[in-house]
This record gives structure tokens, sequence and C-alpha cells, in this order.
């Protein structure tokens, strides 16, 4: 997705179909999760001006609609993950042109004949799926088919206190120590809470399925687990699965982990110095890095984030990701071309949207010395290459989340026993996924 080139290549596009006096402009819909920020940024179209997923998307549109006067982008702004909505569109036959919407969710539509492949479409906009990363291109891409162009990839990363880590003795060279193996994790975390009396992780673990969801399947990943073995089942009654809830559990009994704590609640401990390391996720570099810059703070510079560390295996990551999807609709010529050059303008403006703190899905960005001159983006970059999602064929991604997030909880703070919750767990998705049309 060489930048500069789609960028002159939309600059002409615009000149060759500009708009005349009184010509009528093409109209297309795009449907967008991301919040809503019309009173601070409606008007903006500085992408330099703009800040945060809501203000750069909104600045994005409107310097397409400036830059293009011959096409009006009306944007339909829907609470996350939006989902509900567009359902109720296509069940009416009519929904939006393009829809934001997660790669792992992309399966429950394509499977159903619900979305168009994307490889025509980016074709015509210049847009070779070779340059994407390898993260993104598997995230967008099901049975051999790309459904979507992806924006980038999101995942969970150590945030992590170097104040305290200091304090332990895990600093080096200006750089966390992480731990190489499950039994160097535990003493680099009893280490840590001996030193500071602080637990050494601060997890969202009070209804919030994600986290024990996201640390599963990276360690199983990392493994080489099957976690998936067909569409219809899942794999869990392992023992790669035992070793993982089996150090989240030992974490949790000896005090090294905060428990009772939901994602609002570990989010003000963590900016409060409450511990070491928060496993959360890309999304969160921009307000952990502003609180880093404001004296007085607690992680006034004292502030680093990187990729899970490697305790089994190789170094991997669960990941996910964003991108832009087409429903199947009716569409003039006129739309499609314009649904052409607004692809080719977003996949333009990819550095642009990973000021968000989410990792490029065009690799010649992640490789480019303006990203990795943004704070922290070359210690996160290696996330593009190890970062894996789901098998393409797996479906009902969310709903499996909450259904794990139940058990793995369990087993984790001890209210079942790791092999019932992992049983329950693998029986519970069995029933989901036969269930699945």
């Amino acid at each position: 997705m060489r930048g500069r080139a789609l960028l002159i290549l939309a600059a002409a596009a615009a000149t060759l179909f500009g708009c005349s006096p009184g010509q009528k402009k093409t109209e297309i819909a795009l449907q967008r999760f991301f919040g809503e920020c019309g009173a601070v940024y409606g008007q903006t179209v500085d992408l330099a001006k703009a800040e945060g997923e809501c203000g750069i998307v909104t600045a994005l549109i409107n310097k397409f609609n400036a830059e293009n006067p011959d096409i009006h982008v009306e944007v339909n702004i829907v609470a996350w993950p939006g989902y509900t909505q567009l359902a109720s569109q296509m069940a009416a036959k009519d929904p939006p042109d393009l829809v934001t919407m997660h790669q792992g969710v992309i399966s429950d539509y394509s499977s159903r004949g619900l979305l168009e492949p994307m490889e025509p479409i980016l074709r015509h906009a210049g847009i070779d799926p070779a340059g994407f990363t390898a993260a993104s291109r598997l995230g967008v891409t099901k049975g051999g088919t790309i459904y979507g162009l992806p924006w980038d990839t999101i995942g969970g990363l150590f945030h992590v206190n170097t104040k305290l880590f200091a304090q332990a003795g895990l600093m080096k060279g200006g750089k966390p120590v992480f731990p190489n193996s499950p039994e160097e994790l535990l003493a680099q975390a009893r280490q840590f809470k001996a030193a500071t009396g602080k637990p050494y992780f601060v997890q969202s673990q009070l209804n919030d399925a994600a986290t024990h969801v996201r640390n599963l399947y990276t360690y199983l990943i990392a493994q080489d687990a099957t976690i998936f073995p067909d569409p219809k089942h899942i794999q869990l009654q392992t023992a790669e699965a035992r070793r993982v809830l089996a150090l989240f559990k030992q974490l949790n009994a000896e005090g090294l982990s905060t428990v009772n704590q939901d994602n609002p609640a570990a989010i003000a401990t963590f900016l409060n110095g409450g511990g070491g390391v928060f496993p959360t996720g890309t999304w969160m570099i921009g307000g952990f890095d502003q609180e880093a810059q404001t004296p007085g703070r607690p992680l006034y510079q004292s502030y680093a984030v990187f990729p899970y560390p490697r305790l089994w295996g190789h170094a991997a990551s669960f990941v996910d990701g964003h991108s832009w999807v087409m429903p199947k609709r009716k569409r003039t010529p006129e739309q499609r071309a314009a649904i052409v050059r607004l692809l080719a303008f977003m996949a333009a403006h990819n550095f642009d949207w990973s000021r968000t703190g989410h990792i490029p899905a065009s690799q010649a960005v992640v490789d480019s010395a303006e990203f990795k001159a943004l704070p922290h983006r070359g210690d996160i970059a290696p996330l593009a290459q190890i970062g894996r999602p789901l098998p393409g064929y797996v479906r009902r991604q969310g709903a499996i989340e909450g259904l794990l997030g139940e058990d793995l909880g369990a087993a984790v703070t001890g209210q079942k026993p790791i092999d019932q919750a992992l049983a329950d767990a693998e029986r519970r998705v069995d029933e989901l996924l036969e269930q699945t049309d």
C-alpha cells in the first residue's frame, strides 16, 4: 500500500472525476463505531490536529469529502460494536456500502454470503494484499478469500510501570526484564512484590472475559496447540491449556495479581502506580503515554510497553483487527468507483490511523521510520509478525469469548478445578458451534 503513490492516485482521480457546477454527487454510506466526537472534530480536515480513534477517523472522512467534491460519504455512527444494527439492516436488504468490522467477526457474515469478496475492489484501488502484514492478511482472509481492507492489528501487550520495575531490580539497559518461562515469571513476580509491596500484575478479572481468553489463546498459540480442530469444535482438555491456567491460578493464589477488579478499576490501579504490568490492549497506549508525559502523575517518565513475553514455545500473541468490509447490495457503477477511491484514500492514510496505538495493516508503514518515531512503536512492532488470529473458519468468536471467560475465570480464581473448568468450557463452546448454521 505504497502511501505516497496512492495519495497521488487519489488526487488524480479527484481531478479527473471532479464535480462540475450543478453536478449531482455520488452518495455512499459508511457505518462505523469508534465513538461520536462531532462537537470537537466535525469540521476538522487537518489530520495532525486529530487525536484518538474517533478524532482521527472523523478527520479522515472529512478530508476525503473535502478532496473529492463529486462524492459524499454519509457516516452512520453506531454504538460499539454495532453488529445488531447491521444484522437488522441486512435483513431489510439495506446495509451500508462500507462497514467497520472486527476481523474475528467477518466469518459470521462471509460464511452466509453477506459480504463481497474484496480482492477485485482492492485491485481497482491499487492496493496489493502482498503489502499487508502477516497478521492483518490472515485476519481478513476467510476460506482463502479476502473479505476486507485490513486497517490495523489489535491485541494484548504488557504495559509496564518502569519505576516499580526498577525498584524491584527488573530493569536492564533501560528496558524491563521479562521472564522466559513460567518459573521465571513466578520468581520475578515474587521478587517484585517483595520489593514494592504491590502485585506484579494488574488484571481486569471481574466481568471481563477478554482478559482470561487473551491469556489462554496467546499461550496456546505459542505452544502450537490446536485450539479449534474444525469449525464445530474447540479443544481445551489438553496439557497445554492446563499449564496456562495453572500458572495464572498460582499468580492469583499468591497475591501476585489483582483479582476483584473490573476494567475501569484495573485501569485506575495501573495509572495510580498500583502494580507492575497491566496486560491489556494496544488501544490503551495513547492514554498511558499521556500520563507518562504529565509531571506529578504516578506514571510520569515511567511507562513502557511490549508484546507478551515468551513463556512456552515461541513468541506469539492472539490478535484481532479492524477492517473495512462491503456488505452485498445493489450499487451503481459510480458508487463502486467512489468506494474504490475511498478505500485507496484510507489505505494511503494507514500511518495516520496508527497514531491510535494500533499496529498498521501495511507492512511498509510498520517498517517506516515515521511509524517507529512514534512513542513505543518500535517496541510493539513485532506484533505485526508474531500476532495470530483464530482460524478463519471459526464463527461466533464474541459469544465463544463470553462462554470461555466464565469458566476460565472460575479456574484461575479457584472456584472450579482446572480440569472441570476446561471440560465445561469445551462442552459449552461445542454446543454453541453445533447450533451455528
